[in-house]
């Protein structure tokens, strides 16, 4: 057994009012919390479990771990730990609004309200992280944000802005064109920035040149005059050419490709049909440096298996809903998301839809995908880990390990099984939902 040292800090066991924020003063307390059984995702399941909070972030996890004298236990043996549930794709919360076809630089921050009730509900559902995204299923609609459900403010919501670019790809000429016109803008804006640097390092060599002609042709007895006709010179000098090149601001619609290319910004590409996937690669090859991922809304009769090995090849990251479709003109059902994760694909599983009520079903559809063939480890890296990846935020949270946020759902028994229940919802650190007086 490993001991769990002593530290400084003490937890009061009570929930958080809905108003108070997760972190703040208080914040490095410590708390032992041991549970029965813990769905770690990076390490498997751990049973006898003990996890160590402190100042937000989870300190220590393992089994049977010994617990020094004086430091604060929370003692549930019947209940399962996991982390906290990542959507990485949605508008749940955010009013309908005008659907944008090419608006790169935009994202919905001005449509989230903090103080509406569909948080706290997503939080009593163990949902701790949220991707928004704009309005649009075609072109280029925006960025999406990365929030938490909970604070009094926008920005105590605000985990991350522009984690990813939404771009709505289509088996068409003019779907196409957009993109490529998009990342045509770029060359055309590094073009201008050479020609402006070229103009800027001949100005500046032109300009030492002119300096130092101008010292060696005055004679030693204009010292005193030439030292001030130098002084004005080099004022000027410095005027008018400035010591760093500074490149002209590109369009602001412009500027996310820029970003994409040099890799501060991801692109989700969306598609509806294996043929997309096909007029995707013919645009993205073509932008080698550019990461990106999938995101496919499963239909009834969407054809995405025939290209499943191409997807599992490249081990692409795909978002998909959880539903069982059928194959196209036929009525034999397919388990899509299983087909692709034996392939190598890496799932992200979003809710069918953004209502509360699908959000409700959530896990319960999961477990279906499981019980009809989904690998139940992927299941849960799906709903946790790798959507977590897709937001940017995988170093931060989606697993229970040490140095991550302690973002943590207790359950009554297996998440994956309908009768189950959340419990209690930890984030980062401090309890939100749940009796654990």
């Amino acid at each position: 057994m490993t001991m769990i040292p002593k530290a400084i800090g003490l937890l009061a066991l009570t929930v958080l009012p809905s108003h108070a924020a997760p972190r703040g003063e208080g914040g490095s307390d410590l708390l032992a919390i041991r549970v029965g059984k813990a769905e770690t995702i990076s390490q498997g399941t751990l049973e006898h479990v003990v996890i160590l909070v402190e100042g937000g972030k989870i300190v220590t996890i393992g089994e049977d771990l010994l617990i020094e004298r004086g430091i604060p236990i929370l003692e549930r043996p019947d209940w399962t730990a996991m982390p906290g549930l990542v959507s990485c794709h949605t508008r749940i919360g955010l009013e309908k609004s005008t659907s944008r076809s090419f608006e790169p630089n935009t994202n919905p921050k001005r449509e989230v309200y903090p103080r509406q009730k569909v948080w706290k509900e997503l939080l009593e559902l163990g949902v701790t992280t949220l991707g928004l995204v704009p309005e649009g299923n075609s072109g280029v609609p925006g960025q999406a944000i990365a929030i938490r459900p909970y604070g009094d403010t926008i920005d105590e919501m605000l985990l991350e802005e522009d984690v990813y670019l939404k771009m709505n790809l289509q088996s068409s000429s003019s779907s196409k064109a957009i993109i490529r016109d998009a990342f045509g803008k770029v060359d055309t804006y590094n073009k201008k920035v050479a020609k402006e640097r070229e103009k800027w390092e001949k100005a500046r060599e032109k300009s030492k040149k002119k300096s130092s002609r101008s010292r060696s042709k005055k004679s030693k007895d204009d010292d005193e005059k030439e030292g001030d006709d130098k002084e004005k010179e080099k004022a000027k000098s410095t005027e008018e050419v400035p010591k760093e090149f500074v490149p002209p601001a590109p369009d602001a619609k412009v500027q996310p490709f820029i970003d994409l290319r040099e890799g501060r910004l991801t692109a989700m590409l969306s598609i509806r049909k294996a043929g997309d996937y096909l007029h995707l690669l013919d645009v993205m090859e073509e932008e080698e440096d550019v990461k990106w991922f999938l995101r496919v809304p499963l239909r009834t009769d969407i054809d995405l298996y025939e290209v499943a090995d191409r997807l599992g090849e490249r081990e692409v990251l795909a978002v998909l809903n959880t539903r069982i479709t059928l194959q196209a003109h036929s009525r034999r059902e397919r388990n899509i998301p299983a087909e692709l994760a034996r392939t190598g694909v890496h799932l992200a599983l979003t809710p069918e839809s953004d209502r509360m009520s699908s959000y409700e079903e959530w896990m319960n559809d999961v477990g279906h995908l499981v019980s009809r063939g989904l690998e139940r480890e992927k299941a849960l890296a799906a709903v946790t880990q790798e959507p977590a990846r897709a937001l940017g935020l995988d170093e931060q949270l989606g697993t229970l390990d040490a140095g991550k946020d302690a973002n943590i759902v207790f359950w009554d028994g297996d998440p994956l099984e309908p009768a189950s229940r959340v419990q209690a919802v930890m984030l980062e650190g401090r309890f939100v939902t749940g009796e654990v007086d």
